[in-house]
């Protein structure tokens, strides 16, 4: 008999079918040489401080750092767990092969081989690997099920990540809340969560402390078209007026007129932070709302796997694209032009390179339930139009520049023409989001016809501008900056490349947002997120860098992902986490001043962040209980 084990119930329900387990038992399904049973997400954490020895269950400063020789696992206190792991443990022992059929990712990983270990399993494992839920990737997943060793890397950096988050997250937010907390007060501290707060805390005191100054810009006005001074700004309007007046009787010369093609091809495809980013923008849904929408469209076959950091699709999906484009019903008049044509093939869609464990989110090209809710359309939406524009050809413009002389100041202005929309005819019903995507005038304008030489009267003027600090972070722009470990970054090509050392993974950043409002560290005011009080006074607090850097904590992820490609040891990644969190304790300890934080939090927390679970919300690795501080006696 072949066991085969999912993360979830529904999901368990699909792969029997299948395989012709049509049997409905207690806890999983049997039939034709097969059993289908799962877990629900995690059923086992790391143990808890407590487990490993009584002096670790009071918060002692004395105590830390808490580091076992060996980390161990248990089973997550439930009764519903409890009852489902022993039927899989019964299962285990009764078949001949095991299929991990957990979610295609590191945590699916995780999540499958903790509960195999606990259950001692010693049965021969193979590996379904699928990057979304047809029948016809699941058939075709059974077909090609992978040796259980070749995914050992993967679980290694997910096992990492685990006992990272635990030492550092543990330690840290004991530590800080006995040495700066006031009454039994928790400051939550975290791996991820701490430096994603540093980012919302500093921009926010940017913003506070911004002191805004005014400043006048020469502009002129000459046969109906702006043209603006070249590096031509004034701190006082007495002199910008000077030469406003000094000009205003001069001729202006058109010393040059140039025109130069463009082309600007399709935005890249979705992978699961740009499609939060996106449905932030254009739909107002938060970073977790999104990851549960499309886990749902994922869950009903409609799309392919969510947790994704690529936007690529590997070389062998370009034949599978006519069909999914034929597909989509509701789309086929905009694919007119496409007809009778053959698909482009860009390779900045196809990269094999570009791929390791899924490719990035499209449909799967199986037709749309009845059931789907108004978000899982608006998602499902963004999703067919982004994979649909790809195929089209660039967007071709002519950009014009005219420049100019007065006196001997030089003048400029731009204009842009789009010859061919191209791909952009695919968004040409949508309403622009006019706070992210209005135009500059003095760009886009189309200019009149310019010679080089001619000469004429003009209008200059003063135009008076005021600095301005930057935005608030929104949970779009947040999640941007996570990934980039804090850059601000508009390119593409830059934005891949910074992916490796981002802060956290996509599956889990939602996760970490959520994390922040609940234990009161931030806030929403519209959309913009604030740091409270206490959030201010905890990063201000934190000398350490290597708890709060972006930077910093970007390189951790970037090592974690080597792990996965077997370029970096698993032992040394655990051993400077474990140096890390004891130079972190012992300079804390040394400090002498006295500080603490008085402002009230919201929520308690143990400090760690989260491990995802397959719904897109986030459970403690191994926190439950042990959140409340004990007082001492």
């Amino acid at each position: 008999m072949i066991l085969c084990i999912t993360e979830k119930p529904s999901v368990g329900s699909d792969i029997a079918k299948i395989l012709g387990a049509t049997t409905r038992r207690d806890g999983y399904f049997e039939g034709n040489g097969y059993c289908v049973s799962w877990t629900f997400g995690h059923l086992c954490c790391l143990k808890e401080p407590a487990d490993y020895c009584n002096e670790w269950k009071r918060w002692s400063l004395s105590s830390l750092p808490m580091i076992p020789p060996r980390f161990g696992i248990k089973l997550i206190p439930s009764d519903s767990y409890r009852r489902q792991f022993e039927t899989i443990k019964n299962l285990i022992e009764q078949c001949d092969e095991i299929v991990n059929c957990g979610d295609a990712g590191q945590e699916g990983e995780l999540i499958q081989r903790w509960v195999m270990q606990k259950a001692g399993c010693k049965k021969p494992v193979k590996r379904l690997w699928i990057s979304s839920l047809t029948d016809e990737a699941i058939r075709e997943g059974f077909e090609n099920l992978r040796p259980e060793k070749d995914l050992e890397p993967l679980y290694l950096a997910g096992l990492c990540r685990a006992i990272g988050d635990w030492v550092l997250g543990l330690n840290a937010t004991r530590l800080y809340s006995l040495k700066y907390g006031i009454r039994g007060q928790v400051l939550s501290i975290g791996r991820v969560q701490t430096p994603t707060l540093a980012l919302v805390v500093s921009r926010q005191l940017e913003i506070e402390n911004f002191i805004p100054k005014d400043y006048w810009e020469l502009k002129t006005i000459y046969r109906d078209t702006l043209f603006s001074a070249s590096g031509k700004s004034f701190d006082q309007e007495e002199k910008g007026t000077t030469i406003v007046e000094k000009i205003k009787d001069l001729p202006l010369t058109v010393t040059d007129v140039t025109k130069k093609a463009g082309k600007e091809a399709p935005p890249r495809l979705f992978d699961l932070t740009s499609l939060q980013v996106e449905c932030n923008k254009k739909l107002n849904l938060g970073a977790d709302d999104t990851l549960r929408t499309i886990q749902s469209l994922y869950e009903k076959k409609v799309t392919t796997y969510p947790r994704v950091d690529t936007t690529y699709l590997t070389d062998d999906m370009y034949g599978k694209c006519g069909g999914i484009l034929n597909s989509l019903k509701d789309y086929q008049s905009l694919m007119v032009p496409l007809r009778g044509k053959k698909l482009k093939k860009s390779k900045k869609v196809f990269d094999n390179s570009k791929v390791t464990d899924h490719h990035a989110i499209i449909p799967t090209g199986q037709p749309l339930p009845d059931n789907l809710t108004k978000a899982e359309k608006d998602v499902f939406n963004l999703i067919a139009l982004r994979f649909i524009s790809v195929f089209f050809p660039d967007c071709s413009f002519e950009q014009t520049m005219v420049n100019a002389k007065v006196d001997n100041i030089n003048f400029k202005a731009t204009g842009k023409l789009i010859t061919d929309p191209g791909w952009k005819i695919v968004y040409a019903g949508e309403k622009k989001n006019e706070e992210n995507e209005k135009e500059d005038d003095d760009s886009s304008a189309i200019l009149p016809v310019f010679t080089k030489g001619e000469t004429g009267p003009h209008t200059p003027k003063l135009v008076k501008k005021t600095t301005q600090p930057p935005k608030y972070f929104t949970e779009g722009t947040l999640l941007k900056a996570m990934e980039t470990a804090g850059a601000s970054v508009d390119d593409e090509d830059l934005r891949e490349a910074l992916k490796a050392n981002g802060i956290g993974r996509p599956s889990t950043r939602a996760a970490i947002i959520e994390i922040l409002y609940k234990r009161g560290y931030i806030v929403k005011e519209r959309k913009s997120l604030r740091a409270t009080p206490a959030a201010i006074e905890l990063i201000s607090l934190i000398k350490e860098e290597l708890l709060k850097s972006a930077k910093l904590t970007g390189i951790w992820e970037g090592k974690l992902r080597l792990i996965e490609k077997e370029e970096f040891s698993a032992q040394e990644f655990i051993s400077q986490i474990k140096q890390m969190i004891s130079e972190i304790t012992l300079s804390v300890m040394r400090d002498s001043s006295n500080r603490r934080i008085i402002a009230e939090q919201a929520g308690p927390g143990s400090g760690e962040d989260p491990v995802e679970t397959k719904d897109g919300k986030s459970k403690g690795t191994a926190k439950s209980k042990g959140a409340t501080r004990k007082k001492k006696k």
